[in-house]
């Protein structure tokens, strides 16, 4: 029996292996440019998305001043002239005053003191508010004005009017007029002279209608024994003080100042002065009221009013720091 020829590399095991690391090769060739996938810079943005809504700034103010020791010494003894009269005790308690109790002393902070005599009474009270406002497209500023004009509204005190939008006058076109037909010689506004009668007749009307007699155009001098007319209208009621309440000026971006007054029992009088005004996102209110008794005299407005807007404006400085 012949033997065959042995050829190296031939044979099925060898080429099987062959076959199989062929079929590698191809495999991990696609893999890989199946992986290789688009970069990122390249993926398209959505335009349906659209750019980002605005956010509304936030207020100048995160936190609030402690109300109590915001008042020096000097002032109170001022607003507060019984409690010179008290014992040593009681006038430090009066002039330590009592904090309002809150439940966030970043929102809303107060203070309150009083001092009592047996014929006068004298309170002062603090009211210092942060508005916050819970929505991104209001500002904490806006969100403080509204809380602003609702107090003010609610005092009774309107707010200063706004200047309406200046619009350009509609332009108006000449009026058309039409020749009319000439006169007749004979008509009276023919040129020529007119008739005896014609003529008469029109310098008697001329002279009842000058221009600047009563029947004619407004002069400015009244005719011959009449009475000149007054200059205004009488007013109905009682003449303004200027202690009215009342917007006020230069005091934060917006305030007001509030007066009442009113009759405690029989023979007391009570009157309250509020000054309310807007600093950012911070509302400040000072409250300052004044109580007599028996016979003496109502609380004098000016007085209270000048006490109450001192130490708004102190409290104003001490909020620009």
């Amino acid at each position: 029996m012949q033997r065959k020829r042995y050829t190296p590399g031939r044979t099925g095991s060898t080429a099987r292996t062959a076959v199989v690391l062929t079929l590698g090769l191809g495999l991990g060739i696609g893999l890989t440019g199946c992986s290789s996938g688009t970069p990122a810079d390249d993926i398209a943005v959505d335009a349906k998305a659209g750019p980002a809504a605005a956010v509304a700034p936030p207020g100048r103010y995160r936190t609030l001043f402690e109300p109590c020791g915001a008042v020096p010494q000097a002032t109170l003894k001022d607003l507060l002239p019984g409690a010179a009269a008290l014992a040593d005790a009681e006038r430090d308690k009066a002039y330590r005053g009592v904090a309002s109790v809150t439940y966030d002393t970043d929102r809303r902070v107060g203070c309150t003191w009083k001092a009592d005599t047996p014929d006068i009474s004298h309170r002062l009270a603090l009211d210092i508010e942060r508005v916050v406002s819970y929505d991104t497209a209001v500002s904490d500023d806006d969100r403080a004005q509204e809380v602003y004009v609702r107090k003010q509204l609610a005092a009774g005190i309107p707010l200063p009017p706004t200047a309406p939008p200046t619009t350009a006058p509609p332009a108006t076109t000449p009026p058309t007029t039409t020749p009319s037909a000439p006169a007749s010689p004979g008509s009276p506004t023919a040129s020529g002279p007119l008739p005896g009668a014609t003529r008469a007749a029109a310098g008697t009307a001329g002279a009842a209608t000058k221009p600047g007699d009563a029947a004619g155009a407004p002069s400015g001098k009244p005719p011959a024994g009449a009475t000149a007319p007054s200059s205004g209208a009488t007013p109905s009621g009682p003449s303004p003080t200027g202690l009215e309440p009342r917007v006020l000026q230069g005091l934060g971006n917006v305030a007001y100042l509030d007066d009442t007054l009113s009759t405690v029992g029989a023979n007391g009088h009570q009157r309250a002065v509020s000054v309310v005004f807007r600093t950012s996102n911070v509302i400040v209110t000072v409250s300052y009221r004044e109580q007599t008794t028996g016979s003496a005299e109502a609380p004098d407005s000016t007085e209270l009013q000048e006490k109450a807007r001192n130490l708004a404006r102190l409290l104003a400085e001490r909020l620009e720091e």
